[in-house]
């Protein structure tokens, strides 16, 4: 603990400590230490507003770990994980490391998800075979052409790309069907992009208002959010097959019995709240 009280290592410098960050509080959901006061009194104002919003980010967490096992299984190795955050619980490079020949990269803009993320990397000894670039993930061609991205993942060979939680924070101005196509469009047949997304489509009226004035108190954060339906959701996967079940609820995707993970959380209340996809890049 610093002399402010803090429970996270000292802030890289420029980082904003005045305002909430979205990695940040989201660790604090999960449980970690990587945040800030800023970010813990935005959490519990959050989940004062709408109870479940710890719950839903460790469903979430949960299926980020069921879908890496799924392309594993499919025989992918290689994974970039846009939008990945603070270093928490069930980290990708944590799930496939025992994988044959695992390759991941994350992805941040936040100048303390990177540096957290290069600091357990480097104390688990993964370097070799994992790595964090800072960037946006909106602009695909920096993601791409960056010496960490060209030194692990093999683009010739299946990718696993994970919009996990994330793109619910890109706004309609930042036209997400373009970003997601601009990835497609680089991955090599058998390819696999998985997201997940915010919703309110067959959510109890109280849940839905609770989490609609929750995504309207986001706008004051570093990280604005917008909430879509199925139908806008679905759209984003064309160009891709559906991986099996298809577009469902979060905990309908694949669910596992027991979870290793958070095994105590109940799936049925936190259901309606969340989409859940992978797509598969056909052949050409």
């Amino acid at each position: 603990m610093n002399a402010d009280g803090e429970r996270a290592p000292a802030a890289p410098d420029n980082v904003d400590l005045d305002r909430p960050s979205t990695a940040r509080i989201y660790d604090w959901y999960l449980g970690g230490t990587n945040n800030y006061a800023v970010d813990r009194h935005f959490g519990e104002q959050a989940g004062k507003q709408f109870p479940l919003i710890r719950p839903l980010a460790m469903s979430n967490r949960q299926w980020l770990g069921r879908v890496v096992r799924a392309a594993l299984a499919e025989g992918i190795t290689q994974f970039l994980d846009l939008g990945s955050g603070v270093p928490t619980a069930g980290n990708v490079h944590e799930i496939a490391r025992d994988g044959a020949d695992a390759r991941v990269v994350y992805v941040d803009y936040e100048p303390v998800a990177v540096a957290h993320s290069e600091l357990i990397l480097d104390q688990q000894n993964a370097t070799d075979w994992a790595g964090v670039v800072r960037a946006d993930f909106r602009q695909p061609d920096i993601v791409f052409e960056h010496e960490t991205t060209r030194r692990l993942l093999d683009f010739a060979k299946p990718v696993c790309v994970l919009m996990v939680s994330v793109l619910h924070f890109v706004g309609g101005a930042d036209n997400v069907p373009r970003v997601i196509d601009r990835y497609r469009r680089r991955l090599a047949p058998g390819s696999w992009l998985a997201a997940s997304h915010i919703t309110t489509d067959d959510a109890p009226a109280e849940g839905a208002a609770q989490i609609s004035a929750l995504a309207e108190s986001y706008r004051t954060t570093q990280n604005p959010a917008w909430l879509r339906d199925k139908a806008e959701f679905a759209s984003w996967f064309e160009g891709f097959t559906l991986v099996e079940p298809g577009i469902v609820h979060l905990t309908d995707w694949r669910p596992d019995e027991p979870e290793a993970l958070f095994p105590d959380l109940e799936p049925a209340a936190v259901r309606p709240f969340y989409w859940a996809a992978a797509g598969r890049v056909p052949q050409r």
